[in-house]
């Protein structure tokens, strides 16, 4: 009888995650009925809607700004870049407020609202006259007054405050839908990240083929309304899923807090700052504080192993000294965990790889700012239609939905044969081949903006005016268009692939949002070139490079300088790369057809670390096989 209840009860486990997922209630989650893709279904139709919500709004923003709201070309590119760095920047606070407070499901559930909300707000500023200055079918427009001014931007901020919760949490929830410690399940999960944002890309396709068309041909008011009841119909299809999610139990209390983890290693280290550290061996391991592997496997948590990275902070994990008396005893830094001193170096590591990121951010800021301005002096006449110039973004999309099914399904796989490793490349080499890329990508559209000024030189007298068009094809700019949808593949998904990896467990949506600030970041900084560009070429009477006529500018010096910016970025970032550390872990996991648990190491068998950047098969999984 008793041997019958054990075999009851170890079939009951094995129903449940081994990664101690639970439900929505807080009980342990069944493997078979919750998440996997069955669950992820209802959060990708989610992003795909929020992407053409947010690529409806962004991608003809300028646009809107410069026609309708009359604003000058230098504050409409730094209103449209401090918007959006607003909304790539607030995701801090949502992932903080998700990993420390309210956990991913009921962050994302408020923050979705009061996006929602932003995004009928902005509807109805373009859409109510009252709202929006009064325009004639000639493309007149009166001035708008200081309340419409004001309406629509609260309107635009709104929705950044909404994406604070929603940006860092649903992707990160989306991953948590697969079990690292099941072998199938990891093996699944493989390749989450890239069609994640497949789907995101194919939103953002919508945005600018179709709805940037309906803004500048129907009118503003229905290119909005449509993307914003998509908004809405993907909140209701993301509700309908609620009982197939697996959730992340959160934490909370001191360790749940990065901040506070962050101090006590840097008191402890500074308070140990005059005792020796231990060489890089295994018989250093008694002077430094750590608990059994035991201890993690029951806490569910993930044991790091100590790197050579930062070799400051290792005193913070240093047993105390022997005290001669109660009074010394109670003077004794608390040591740390060399797993919590590790966690505070990733972030330190990954602090300075995302210093590096910042520029190709403020490269891709030019997509919806400059690029597009650029595009409206040129001939955009296509069969008799005239196209918008910010439809040519979807090339980006394009390219990228064709790039990542042959970098998932061609590329790794014969990087793998060659390199012995699952992901084909490592981490920082795929972001690496993204810099080179965007490097490409700046000097294509300096030979587009050089050839521009040629053909204004030689047809100055017919060009000269601020609205006429120049006779050279929008076309000519695809080339920079199409390398920035390669590139993407690289960048954008690597970066992302990156921070979720090398963050730890329990911080792992404060670690995506290195990605969206590092976007936001990089549209600050856009903004912050473009006004100092401005004012100090304009200086003394002196034409601007970045002037409202650009036919009168010299655009081509401003990416000229941004090509030099690229080139000296990705050589910092070369140096950065060949000197991290990735995560190493100690991780439990059980073999398809072994039935017990067992230590695994990358490349098999000579011990129990996990290198995660050099090895695993999976951009997402937090352990490498």
């Amino acid at each position: 009888m008793g041997e019958e209840a054990a075999a009851a009860a170890d079939k009951l486990q094995d129903a449940y995650t081994k990664d101690g997922s639970v439900d929505l209630r807080g009980r342990p989650a069944i493997a078979a009925r919750t998440g996997r893709w069955k669950a992820c279904a209802f959060l990708v139709g989610y992003e795909s809607f929020e992407r053409m919500a947010f690529y409806g709004v962004a991608a003809n923003l300028v646009v809107y700004l410069t026609t309708q709201l009359r604003e000058a070309t230098v504050p409409s590119v730094r209103n449209v870049n401090n918007w959006t760095g607003a909304v790539w920047m607030t995701p801090i606070a949502g992932a903080y407020i998700a990993d420390t407070f309210l956990g991913r499901y009921w962050t994302f559930t408020i923050s979705s609202l009061v996006y929602l909300a932003g995004m009928v707000l902005i509807t109805l500023a373009v859409s109510l006259k009252s709202l929006h200055p009064h325009c004639t079918p000639d493309g007149g427009c009166a001035p708008a007054t200081r309340q419409q001014v004001a309406f629509f931007y609260g309107a635009l901020y709104t929705m950044a405050i909404g994406a604070g919760g929603t940006k860092p949490n649903i992707s990160t929830f989306g991953a948590d839908q697969f079990d690292d410690l099941d072998p199938r399940e990891r093996a699944v999960k493989a390749s989450f990240f890239n069609w994640w944002m497949f789907s995101s890309f194919t939103g953002g396709l919508v945005a600018v083929l179709v709805l940037v068309f309906v803004q500048e041909n129907v009118g503003w008011g229905a290119g909005y309304t449509i993307p914003t009841a998509g908004l809405a119909l993907s909140l209701l299809l993301f509700y309908v899923g609620t009982p197939f999610y697996r959730h992340k139990p959160v934490h909370r209390g001191a360790a749940a807090g990065p901040a506070r983890l962050i101090g006590r290693v840097l008191r402890a280290a500074l308070a140990n700052r005059r005792r020796h550290v231990p060489e890089m061996d295994a018989a250093a391991g008694g002077e430094l504080h750590e608990h059994e592997t035991a201890w993690y496997a029951a806490a569910g948590k993930r044991q790091l192993q100590r790197t050579p990275a930062f070799r400051f902070l290792d005193r913070a994990a240093l047993r105390p000294l022997a005290a001669e008396n109660e009074e010394d005893t109670g003077r004794q830094p608390c040591s740390c965990t060399v797993t919590e001193v590790e966690e505070i170096k990733l972030i330190f590591g990954m602090i300075v790889v995302w210093l590096t990121t910042l520029v190709p951010c403020t490269i891709w800021a030019q997509v919806n700012t400059l690029f597009v301005k650029q595009g409206t002096t040129l001939d955009r006449t296509v069969g008799g239609l005239r196209i918008p110039a910010a439809s040519l973004g979807s090339f980006i999309t394009v390219s990228m939905l064709l790039s990542i099914p042959l970098y998932d399904r061609v590329l790794v796989p014969l990087a793998r044969r060659r390199t012995g490793d699952p992901r084909g490349i490592t981490l920082l080499q795929r972001l690496g081949a993204g810099c080179a890329i965007q490097v490409l990508v700046v000097a294509c559209a300096y030979g587009v903006e050089a050839r521009r000024m040629r053909v204004i030189a030689r047809e100055r007298s017919s060009v000269r005016g601020e609205m006429t068009t120049v006779p050279m094809s929008i076309f000519w700019m695809l080339p920079q268009y199409v390398l920035m949808g390669v590139g993407d593949v690289f960048s954008s998904v690597g970066i992302l692939e990156f921070f979720y990896d090398q963050s730890p467990d329990e911080m792992r949506s404060l670690g995506t949002t290195f990605f969206t600030s590092g976007l936001g970041v990089g549209n600050f900084l856009n903004s912050l070139l473009v006004t100092l560009v401005d004012r100090v070429t304009s200086r003394g009477g002196g034409k601007s490079w970045i002037g409202d006529n650009l036919n009168d500018s010299h655009l081509d010096y401003y990416y000229v300088f941004l090509l030099v910016l690229s080139v000296l970025n990705t050589a910092a970032f070369v140096w950065v790369a060949t000197r991290y550390q990735y995560k190493r872990e100690f991780l439990e996991v059980e073999p398809a057809g072994t039935p017990e648990l067992e230590l695994e190491m990358a490349g098999g068998g000579q011990g129990n670390k996990v290198d995660s950047g050099k090895s695993t098969a999976t951009g997402v999984q937090a352990a490498a096989v």
